[in-house]
């Protein structure tokens, strides 16, 4: 049983799901079935339970069901939303009633909105309580593709060790939006532009800072795992381009003061930590990642997000963090995904995992819950 579990999902209006519930024990779940049932859907919604747009980093405007609205909500805070996601969360401190939900407004565009208990809460407050951690077939191409969605990856990681980071990262990208739309309007007031600059640069090292502690420490747990397991040891260093000046607000300012004419001519803030790229390279072959072949880059992921996932269980008290697993046998021989299993079991993490074929799932028999997914419905699968 893991310490940390949703043990009720609840989907409305939800992409592919009208109305659906999944009750389930604190343990790990396999989704098995077709493509196109649902499975990735739910994953996607339970990860807009915590901190940014989610698995898949969508829109939340084009996450609402196509097909007519179920009508038959419940009275609850997201009762007249456009679409809404709870959950149930059991720790060993207790049970907690937790959702998010786009609400509709005649006045302004949607907003989304969270609540914890039935109060309304902040993205940070989620993050706490309910850590979690994701592999998808898109971030099969992680290491070869451009350096936002590495960024991405590693700011997950970070979050899921320090929880005021997303608040930083928000209050970043606010004051660096005004910023250049001041910039753009020709609107050169010196005292404007010297605050939001102040305020990106505290909260710009914050997050270098943030970055380089929690890969100093994911080094540090990469290492000890070694290469004796399943998965290579990888090693991340942190690309900045800014050297001391990233992690320093003072010199941070100054640089974003000498660049408003040239972002103004650009269009975009030229420098700061929203630019960083995260560099890993395999330890053994002592290559970089993006030279390594695809088997080989889904299992440094799946040692990343391990090794992270130990962090934060040694961190928070043995609790470990929730793991969506989207495909997650796809390139892995056989050694590799019952490897990955049972450190899974070993972790005491609740991990949902997906995949067309249950079998592959066999060696979590009995010690996982089975579900496919039939017309938006959770059905139980008696063997795999």
């Amino acid at each position: 049983m893991s310490a940390l579990a949703a043990t009720r999902v609840g989907l409305t209006n939800f992409r592919s799901y009208a109305r659906a519930e999944l009750r389930i024990e604190a343990h790990p779940v396999v989704l098995a079935g077709a493509n196109g049932t649902g499975k990735t859907n739910l994953l996607e919604a339970i990860s807009l339970l915590s901190p940014g747009r989610g698995l898949r980093g969508a829109k939340l405007a084009t996450i609402q069901r196509k097909a007519p609205a179920d009508t038959a909500a419940g009275r609850d805070a997201f009762a007249e939303s456009l679409w809404a996601v709870s959950a149930t969360i059991t720790r060993t401190d207790g049970a907690w009633e937790i959702g998010t939900g786009l609400l509709a407004s005649n006045a302004n565009a949607p907003r989304r909105a969270l609540h914890l208990n039935g109060a309304p809460a902040e993205t940070a407050d989620l993050a706490e309580l309910l850590p979690m951690l994701w592999l998808t077939p898109a971030m099969d191409r992680l290491f070869l593709e451009g350096a936002s969605e590495r960024r991405r990856f590693l700011d997950r990681l970070v979050f899921a060790l320090d929880s005021t980071h997303a608040k930083r990262a928000a209050r970043y990208e606010r004051a660096m939006h005004e910023r250049l739309r001041l910039l753009r309007d020709g609107m050169r007031n010196p005292v404007w532009l010297d605050g939001l600059e102040e305020s990106m640069a505290t909260d710009g090292a914050g997050l270098t800072a943030a970055r380089r502690l929690v890969i100093e420490s994911l080094n540090g747990e990469l290492e000890a795992r070694g290469g004796e397991g399943a998965f290579p040891c990888a090693h991340l260093a942190l690309q900045d381009g800014l050297g001391d000046a990233a992690a320093d607000p003072v010199h941070l300012q100054m640089r974003l003061a000498a660049a408003r004419d040239r972002d103004a001519e650009a269009g975009r803030t030229t420098t700061g930590p929203h630019l960083a790229d995260l560099e890993v390279r395999h330890t053994a072959k002592r290559s970089d990642a993006r030279d390594c072949s695809t088997g080989e880059q889904k299992a440094l992921l799946i040692s990343i997000v391990l090794a992270n996932a130990w962090l934060q269980k040694k961190r928070h008290g043995g609790t470990a963090p929730l793991l969506l697993l989207d495909e997650i046998a796809a390139h892995l021989d056989i050694n590799r995904r019952a490897a990955l299993f049972e450190e899974i079991l070993e972790l005491g993490s609740q991990a949902w995992l997906t995949g067309t074929d249950a079998s592959l799932f066999a060696p979590l028999q009995g010690r996982a819950g089975f579900f496919s997914i039939d017309a938006g419905r959770f059905v139980p699968m008696e063997r795999a």
